[in-house]
């Protein structure tokens, strides 16, 4: 790669001092050298210019004076049990006095003072001593303040104490525990508008619970998408995070509708759009969203009670202002577009000076959208709650996408948070050799810390309000995200440090609260030591089947009583084939037809072969499947009874390997060149699923109870 001169001094301090990295270890080992062009446009999205000599020394005494000019660190984490120190700034031997108020309004002291030889520093004249406090080990969780007062000013800031362990729920106990892993959209019933909706999955979750004794169900993010027409396909490519996809709305279940005096018009827009499903192997989205859309309309005009009433202003004063703005950015979208970027500019930020008068002048649309998500919270409420009363310990697990899209609501209302010029991405490994960009603007870890990772706590806790487990997407983006400057590929990019134990440590204090469980999506390019930091912080990795190999050894096959006891095992992933798909070399044709292998085809069937060979003759070294024994079906079930085998505390199941789907749901490196996120569930003949077909499907049930049976206590 270009830029491989030694990079001037100034440039690799600036770097380190804002959490850049300079140079990295890539997947097979290789020290990388990162050019000074990707160094200058990644500092840049910080608002730092690094172009000159100049310009980076101005930029280095710029934030070296910024710190002593701050009273407190911005934010203090600390974890329970544990005492945690900070600095504090005030003037040359001024008295500082330091004390505590609890998040429940109570005033805390025992902050103490320790001993500190760092030199006072000369501030335009002004002569700035920094002294050290540590806070006592017993502060209960929570977001707390520390107070700081002296002779010439009062101020505070953030106190957040994190569990130091989190670990799993008391009601899951120390049983291990099975699961559906599912894309919803795919899951559809003869009652869905032609896309998997919210009743589809609280139906799912309470067969799986109660016919087959599952603890949760994993579904793809379920994160907003824009509200017009075409929408975006992909769940990880969100308008936003914070807010739910009104498309997963059941539409019948809504109270409203049974005074409804249009039924009949919803009726036949609920035929029209089944009939075109059928036609159709993929997910037709955008007619599905329309129709549902009209049909919501409809209902958003009916009358409620006045208890409804008083439910939906108690939903709207607990989301907010961010409610407000997602609901006022979705109306915006509607006659504006989807791309906040070519809007007038008075339009173009939350404060700007239009929006308000938009907002007036359309209440009506922008109440349309702040009642879609006050549905949504109602009907994930009620899958969750389904779910447990079906007999999961956990019940729903959400998955939380790594970011948003770069025109949509969030990248609008949180702008100031997010890091422009650059998105996120992966650099290239094992399976991504051209890596990958995923076109999503970055948090900047700098803004987070001085909001107080306010943005970050709303999100953590919107998605897991009803849920019993979170499953975070490149869970690794929370210590260090690749960033890539624009127009650069994603070979070009670098990595950025995040304050993994203020992110990870967010996530442990919502879970706590929410009594739910988290999976960290651990795969790709990971320093070791970011699954041990898991860990011992009671945070759940992933393993996928064909990933797990005894690199220290033979290579082949990781013996199954070697795998990770905490973590959530599975054969597959949405961005590989199912495992009928994977046994056949689907997934080599796939990205062979698509221009995305980097060595012959024959020559990646071939390693491909080697490595199900290792596979098979593992799964009859350890008599889960017999020498005549060859068919998919099989294997398949000897697979998962293989994770069985494993000490994993989470097994996930595949809906598409319980009913023998072939066709993958994502390739990675495509947008349009392959229909992602668009494939329904079918069978092995590619005959189109239904919901109500699985609850009757004999390989599904089969599979399941292997399962089930896999994990049950064993009696001697």
């Amino acid at each position: 790669m270009g830029g491989m001169t030694e990079l001037a001094p100034s440039l690799v301090e600036l770097a380190r001092r804002l959490g850049i990295a300079t140079g990295y270890v890539d997947w097979t080992g290789r020290q990388v050298l990162v050019s000074e062009t990707t160094l200058v446009a990644v500092l840049a999205s910080f608002g730092v210019t690094a172009s000159t000599e100049q310009d980076r020394n101005v930029a280095l005494t710029r934030h070296f004076r910024s710190h002593w000019a701050r009273h407190m660190p911005a934010t203090i984490v600390a974890r329970t049990g544990a005492p945690s120190r900070f600095w504090v700034h005030v003037s040359h031997g001024a008295p500082a006095e330091v004390w505590l108020q609890l998040e429940d309004g109570t005033v805390r002291g025992g902050v103490r003072q320790v001993d500190n030889f760092t030199p006072p520093f000369d501030l335009d004249g002004r002569w700035i001593g920094e002294a050290s406090f540590v806070l006592p080990g017993d502060l209960p969780l929570g977001y707390h303040r520390v107070h700081l007062r002296s002779v010439d000013f009062q101020t505070s800031t953030a106190l957040i104490v994190t569990p130091d362990w989190l670990g799993l729920p008391e009601r899951l106990g120390a049983r291990r525990a099975w699961g559906l892993a599912t894309q919803l959209y795919s899951v559809r019933s003869r009652q869905s508008w032609g896309v998997g909706d919210l009743s589809d999955l609280s139906d799912l979750a309470v067969w799986s619970a109660s016919r087959h004794g599952a603890d949760y169900l994993l579904v793809n993010p379920l994160h907003a998408a824009t509200p017009t027409i075409p929408m975006e396909p992909s769940p990880y490519l969100p308008t936003s995070r914070r807010f739910f996809n009104p498309l997963y709305i059941r539409v019948e279940s809504i109270p409203e509708y049974a005074d409804l005096t249009k039924r009949g018009r919803v009726r036949r827009l609920r035929s029209d759009v089944q009939h075109r499903a059928g036609q159709l192997d993929s997910i037709d989205r955008d007619s599905a969203w329309a129709a549902k859309r009209e049909a919501l309309k409809l209902l958003h005009r009916v009358p409620r009670s006045a208890g409804r009433e008083l439910a939906y202003a108690a939903f709207c004063e607990r989301e907010g202002r961010a409610l407000d703005d997602f609901a006022t950015w979705c109306a915006l979208a509607e006659k504006y577009g989807g791309d906040w970027h070519r809007w007038p500019s008075f339009l173009q930020h939350p404060a700007g000076a239009g929006v308000g008068r938009f907002a007036e002048k359309y209440a009506d649309a922008v109440d349309f959208h702040r009642w879609l998500q006050w549905q949504l919270d109602e009907q994930l409420a009620a899958a969750q709650s389904q779910a447990v009363r079906a007999g999961m310990a956990l019940g729903i697990m959400h998955d939380l996408a790594v970011g948003v899209h770069p025109n949509g609501a969030d990248a609008w209302a949180l702008q100031d948070v997010l890091a422009l010029g650059v998105t996120a991405g992966a650099p290239p490994d094992e399976f991504n050799q051209l890596g990958q960009d995923w076109s999503q603007p970055p948090w900047r870890p700098d803004r987070l810390e001085e909001q107080e990772y306010r943005p970050f706590r709303a999100l953590i806790r919107a998605v897991l309000r009803h849920a019993g487990a979170i499953r975070i997407d490149h869970i690794i983006g929370l210590f260090r995200l690749w960033w890539i400057p624009d127009g650069a590929p994603p070979t070009e990019g670098t990595y950025v440090r995040y304050d993994h134990e203020a992110m990870i440590g967010i996530v442990a204090l919502e879970a706590h609260r929410a009594g739910a469980l988290v999976v960290g999506e651990d795969l790709g390019t990971v320093e070791p030591w970011v699954r041990d930091y898991l860990l011992l912080r009671g945070l759940l990795g992933t393993s996928i089947l064909w990933f797990e190999l005894d690199r220290d050894g033979t290579g082949g096959p990781l013996p199954a009583e070697r795998w990770r006891e905490y973590c959530l095992s599975s054969v597959t992933t949405h961005d590989l084939p199912p495992t009928a798909g994977y046994l056949a070399g689907d997934h080599v044709r796939l990205r062979e037809s698509l221009g995305l292998l980097t060595q012959p085809v024959e020559a990646e069937l071939e390693s491909d072969r080697a490595e199900l060979q290792a596979w098979m003759a593992e799964l009859r070294r350890v008599g889960l499947l017999g020498d005549q024994e060859d068919d998919a079906e099989q294997i398949i079930l000897a697979l998962y009874r293989y994770l069985g085998r494993t000490p994993s505390r989470l097994l996930g199941v595949a809906l598409t390997d319980a009913v023998g789907d072939r066709r993958t749901q994502n390739q990675p490196g495509t947008t349009d060149e392959y229909p992602n996120w668009r494939v329904p569930l079918t069978g092995p003949g590619g005959r189109q699923v239904m919901l109500e077909d699985v609850f009757t499907d004999r390989r599904a049930a089969t599979l399941a109870e292997a399962v089930c049976a896999e994990i049950a206590p064993r009696t001697v």
